[in-house]
């Protein structure tokens, strides 16, 4: 069903219209490039914070108010412009190992964000009187740099084709992960089976 979707979408004019043009597609990238940048520039901010190795001087409610404005910021225009890029493209990205892997990293970094603000974030007034902030902020900062950190290597990686579904055995696990679509062996192909 997803398959069907992405082909239909690949088809309308504006996924063409995007995929094709010189100028706007490359605005795009770098818009997506730029924001990915705020978003995760200002999440690392907050983490080192958590995780008493920057800014210990200012206290974490004060830091925390200053920072997420930005944060949200970010993340709205990443998440746009991400989608955009993804509707240029949409059966090289549902194929690409490397972007099925990056939406698994982000459900993470989703996790932990959630997480740490609906439950770990409830204490956080007493937060700014602590020599030491709790355990439970602390690996949440950890976490969130691991896991953006993952999301922006892989990311990068999207852009290789190292794991292009014609570059795969057709019944691996990595061609599964990529739903490449069934392909007759080379043998057949080729004529060479009888």
């Amino acid at each position: 069903m997803m398959l069907e979707f992405t082909e239909w979408l690949a088809a309308t004019p504006w996924s063409v219209a995007l995929r094709e043009s010189f100028v706007v597609w490359p605005i795009l990238e770098a818009s997506h490039v730029m924001t990915l940048m705020l978003f995760v520039g200002t999440i690392f901010m907050v983490d080192l914070r958590l995780l008493g190795w920057a800014f210990t001087r200012v206290p974490v409610s004060q830091f925390d108010r200053r920072i997420l404005p930005w944060t949200i910021a970010g993340f709205i225009l990443m998440v746009i412009t991400g989608l955009l890029l993804f509707y240029a493209k949409p059966l090289t990205y549902y194929h690409n190992v490397f972007f099925r892997l990056k939406l698994l990293i982000i459900l993470a970094g989703v996790a932990n964000l959630a997480l740490f603000h609906l439950k770990v974030q409830r204490s956080q007034q007493t937060w700014d009187a602590l020599p030491r902030l709790p355990t439970a902020a602390r690996a949440a900062g950890l976490v969130s740099i691991l896991v953006w950190s993952g999301v922006i290597i892989t990311g990068r990686l999207i852009a290789y084709d190292w794991y292009e579904c014609v570059k795969l055995e057709p019944d691996s696990f990595l061609a599964s992960f990529a739903s490449c679509p069934a392909t007759e062996a080379p043998e057949i192909a080729a004529g060479e089976a009888y």
